[in-house]
């Protein structure tokens, strides 16, 4: 059998460059990942300390975290998902590939946007299944919809939602939502959705699929909203159609994630104060992107209504967004991510901007950036 090609994530090798310069001496402007730049939360990281000091820890999965998320669906949602159809993982990579593991065959044909994060497409190929990519454009705000889904034929077997998504930070409207729920019934598909951004939204609370559908699997991590990404914690809910399926698969693949990020876990969920004082923090980044960005000639962009992302046309610049992107780290020590990641097709002239870092650096970064950009041609 031919083993699947993945492609790289450029990302990575830009954020090993900046590494290296740091390494160097230089000061980097990190916007290359979605990587919050605050830290844990304060009572989380206590209890963390707490726990070094008095538990030896071990395999562990914790009953009342899966509690406390599943409670999180009710108060949020107006959903109940029982404790029993939630999985801790490594965060929302395993859970993913668990996902994509347990409800679909080697083979499957999984629909999913184009852009789109580039983990999607490389997890279902790296499972010997299909990507089928769907080009989504200004015209539909970058996302999927029922229409275009509807047009595939034959179905696929599964799709993708992203909302808030990755790149573009943009949400799918209620009744799109509802629309494409509708058509996978219809045409037996199977829905995964991605809602790793959900408590990062600057335009209302994004909906989670389970709100319309009960029979879709459900990502989500600690990684984004709760600003713990280096402790490697997320969770997958799956119907339970699937909870044998997605229990024999766990306990094989991937066993438990760290216990201490399971205890930090569990205190940071009652920490929405400090948290949302992040999601500030991004707003108002987001709006200084969008102030400052058309001084750098950056006018067409994809519209962020969650998440932390600006990803932006740079085709009037470039047509080779990953060389565009390297000589833009190497002059101004600023990290970006290319639109290759995104989109294999047309991401040549699309660039991504990170606004998960500080305020001041985010000024510093587009105090260097004027005059190159200026030099450019913006």
């Amino acid at each position: 059998m031919i083993v699947p090609r993945i492609d790289p994530f450029h990302a990575v090798g830009l954020s090993t460059v900046a590494h290296q310069m740091a390494a160097e001496g230089r000061d980097i402007v990190h916007m290359e990942f979605g990587q919050p730049s605050t830290g844990a939360p304060k009572a989380a990281i206590a209890e963390a300390h707490r726990i070094l000091d008095t538990d030896a820890m071990g395999y562990w999965e914790s009953a009342p975290l899966k509690a406390r998320i599943a409670r999180h669906y009710h108060e949020t949602y107006g959903v109940a998902v029982r404790p029993e159809q939630i999985w801790l993982t490594c965060g929302a990579s395993p859970a993913f590939v668990l996902a994509l593991n347990s409800a679909f065959t080697p083979g499957a044909r999984v629909a999913l946007a184009r852009p789109g994060y580039v983990a999607y497409r490389n997890s279902l190929r790296a499972l010997y299944m299909e990507p089928v990519e769907i080009a989504c454009g200004p015209a539909d705000r970058f996302q999927l919809t029922a229409a275009a889904i509807a047009a595939l034929d034959p179905p696929p077997d599964g799709v993708i939602l992203a909302s808030p998504a990755n790149p573009t930070g943009t949400i799918l409207p209620e009744a799109e939502m509802q629309a494409i729920v509708a058509l996978c019934r219809a045409r037996n598909i199977r829905i995964v959705s991605d809602e790793i951004y959900h408590g990062l939204s600057y335009v209302g609370p994004a909906r989670s699929i389970l709100q319309d559908e009960p029979e879709a699997l459900v990502v989500n991590s600690f990684s984004k909203y709760f600003s713990m990404a280096g402790w490697r914690l997320g969770w997958l809910v799956a119907p339970p159609s699937l909870v044998e399926a997605v229990q024999t698969r766990v306990g094989t693949m991937f066993l438990t994630p760290p216990s201490l990020s399971q205890h930090a876990g569990l205190v940071a969920f009652d920490c929405r104060e400090e948290l949302d004082g992040h999601v500030r923090m991004y707003r108002h980044n987001r709006d200084l992107m969008l102030e400052r960005l058309p001084e750098l000639g950056i006018r067409h962009i994809a519209p962020p209504d969650g998440a932390f992302y600006i990803y932006a046309d740079i085709g009037h610049l470039t047509n080779d967004s990953l060389g565009f992107c390297l000589r833009l780290l190497a002059d101004t020590g600023v990290a970006t991510a290319t639109g290759l990641d995104f989109d294999p097709v047309e991401g040549n002239r699309f660039m991504r901007f990170s606004f998960a870092v500080s305020t001041d650096r985010l000024e510093e970064a587009l105090r260097r950036m004027a005059p190159w950009f200026a030099r450019a041609g913006g």
